[in-house]
């Protein structure tokens, strides 16, 4: 049985708010994209562990983790996220 862990993310943008739900594969593979198009820190994303990847204080640590790293690329890019990073936020779906 295979189990995997996943990541529930607030996001708001001016008046918005919506959840996204992603896999830490999901930000990996954002990740690789943004390094491989935008020049990103490839040291930015917190490391994938595998030592008790679902022990409930390794998660909960991963998870502000992971929203830093979502900050931090929000800041990277103050006027227009790439294409990439907003569809991963489903911008498309509540900012117009």
């Amino acid at each position: 049985i295979f189990s995997f862990q996943v990541y529930i993310i607030q996001v708001s943008v001016g008046n918005h708010q919506w959840t996204v739900k992603h896999r830490y594969s999901d930000f990996h593979d954002l990740h690789e994209k943004l390094v491989s198009e935008k020049k990103i820190d490839k040291n930015l994303l917190p490391p994938k562990k595998i030592i008790g990847k679902n022990s409930k204080s390794l998660v909960e640590k991963r998870q502000k983790e992971l929203e830093v790293y979502l900050q931090t690329l929000l800041t990277k890019f103050p006027v227009t996220a790439p294409k990439v990073l907003s569809h991963f936020l489903h911008f498309h779906l509540y900012v117009s």
